[in-house]
Order: C-alpha cells, then structure tokens, then sequence
C-alpha cells in the first residue's frame, strides 16, 4: 500500500461536509443498544423517572416529597396522596477514536481524510442532539530507526478533545479534526487503555481505523469495550488494499515501523494476499462479534453519505 504523496488535507467543516449531507445529518441521532444514565439532562430517554414533561406513572406520596408534584385529580377521587412521576430526558456520551497513525494516510482515496469526515458527520450529528461529545486521535509513535522523531501525546494518544455539547461547538470540533496530522505508529493497545481510563460517564464509542495493527487489536478493543460503553468499529481499507494492482519485483517499506522486504509480486501471490486479508477480516468480526462489538468494514471511495445514511443506519448506530 503506497502513500499518498502531498494529499489535500481539510481546513473547515464546508471542506469535510458538503450542505446537503448536513441538513440530512441534522435529521438523524445516535442510538445505543444500551440504556444508560448522563450526568446532564438532555435529549436522551431514560428508564429512571425523572421531571421532564412526560408522565411515566404514579407512587404514593411519602414525607419529604415535593409537593407539586402530587396528582390532586387522584386526590380528589380516592381522598389519598399519590406523586407523579415523569420519564427523565438524559444525555448520552459519545467518543470518537480517529487512528492517525502513518498507514491511514494511504490509498486512493486517502483513508484518513475519509475517517476525518466520517468523524465530523458523526460529531454533528452528537453535537446539534446535545450528546456530550469527545475525540481522541491515536498514532505519532515514533519508529525506532527515525532518529528525529519522537513520540507524541501521552501513550500514543496524539490529541484529545472534549466535553463538547451544543450546535455552538461544532466549528471546535470540526477545527480539531482538521488540525490533526497522520504520523508514526500505534501503540494500539497502549493508546486504547489510556482512552478508556479517562473517558467520562457512559454512552458510544466509535473507532475509525484500518485495524492494521501488528501487535495485534485484541487487547485494545477489551480495554474499550469495558465501562459500559457500546463500541462500534468502523474498519476503513482503500480499494488498493482490497484488490492490488501492482507487480513485478519491488522493494517495500512499512510506512510505520521501517521494516523493509524484497518481494517478487505474481498472480499467484496477490491470491494468497487476498485470501489472508480475507480471513483476517473475518477473525476480527467473530472476536467482534464475541463481544457484542459492531464491526463495520467499508473502503475509502464509500460516499460518506452512504456511510451514514445506509450503513451506520442499519447497524443501528443511527435512527
């Protein structure tokens, strides 16, 4: 997988999402399979009663209650106090996880400016339903040959940003997105621990990365998907991952590490690279599945407004 060389990298939100797919974003909300209690109120439905302006039921009235909340037309009939109670409106966490390490600036199209608006879409669309929304970007770890480099951010997390709520804030959400620059390795499991020891209340996590890790994703995904939070993995792979088009004799370098290999590319090799990208993929969808994990696999020309729209919609991650 090459490179991509000098590719165009966003500086707004009119330059990651056009404004037909924002007045359609403006329609959708996140959804969880989960139910879960925000610390602030909010646009979410909860199963705890609360005072919003929905009545759920009705409780005998006991010392201490607040008393406009008793049901006097009750009252009135059965000459007995009963309180009235309310279906409380919660919000609902939502992180972002974009890897910014080297090999998603690859592919044609680019694999990490498909993962930067996949991420301000889904931020929007937290953002204007008053979910409380945080992004982290994970990478910049630096290879051990690259005797100028140096490892950036706190365990390989390059940046964060959070506790963003309101239509308001879209803009420093879409600015942080835009400010972030792919470089160096993964330290994925390092980077998935970090995130998972300082995210806040409980809601849905998303994770936009190619899953190209060497160490492995394993033990990343089982710090992520502990606390509570409801994971999905959206598995982003350019088309020349999936189906590549070069060949002849070449030498190779991984963007990340440096490790370097000569090879010979023939048809009967690209098969074999097929096949095993192929059971790759399938054993990160059963260790997925096994978790209750959403995987999602998708390439880098997928519209984004098919990613969103029809995808994420009928994974459930959307309404």
């Amino acid at each position: 997988m090459l490179r991509t060389e000098s590719p165009t990298r966003p500086s707004s939100i009119d330059e990651l999402l056009d404004a037909r797919l924002i007045a359609r974003l403006t329609q959708l909300d996140i959804s969880s399979r989960k139910v879960f209690a925000g610390k602030l109120q909010g646009e979410r439905r909860s199963k705890k009663r609360g005072e919003s302006v929905e009545f759920a039921d009705h409780r005998p009235y006991v010392v201490g209650d607040d008393l406009r909340h008793i049901d006097w037309n009750i009252y009135g009939r059965l000459d007995r106090f009963f309180m009235k109670l309310f279906l409380e409106e919660e919000d609902l966490a939502l992180h972002i996880v974009i890897d910014a390490s080297a090999s998603m600036d690859c592919g044609d199209p680019n694999k990490f400016l498909f993962a930067q608006r996949a991420a301000a879409a889904l931020g929007y669309i937290g953002l204007v339903n008053l979910n409380r929304v945080a992004m982290s970007a994970i990478g910049g770890v630096a290879r051990a040959d690259d005797v100028d480099a140096e490892s950036i951010g706190d365990g390989g997390v390059l940046s964060q940003i959070r506790n963003l709520r309101g239509r308001r804030r879209v803009h420093d959400a879409s600015r942080w997105i835009c400010s972030l620059e792919p470089t160096g390795a993964t330290d994925f499991a390092e980077s998935c621990k970090r995130i998972a020891l300082s995210r806040q209340g409980k809601g849905v996590m998303i994770v936009l990365s190619d899953m190209m890790q060497k160490e492995g994703y394993e033990t990343g995904l089982r710090y992520l998907v502990g606390h509570g939070y409801d994971l999905f993995v959206i598995q982003t792979l350019s088309p020349q991952e999936v189906d590549p088009t070069i060949g002849g004799d070449l030498r190779l370098k991984d963007v990340e590490d440096g490790d370097r290999a000569e090879v010979t590319i023939s048809a009967p090799l690209l098969k074999r690279y097929k096949a095993n990208l192929s059971e790759y993929i399938n054993q990160l969808r059963t260790f997925c599945a096994r978790r209750e994990i959403t995987l999602l696999t998708v390439q880098s020309d997928t519209p984004i407004d098919t990613l969103i729209l029809d995808y994420l919609r009928t994974r459930g991650l959307l309404r």
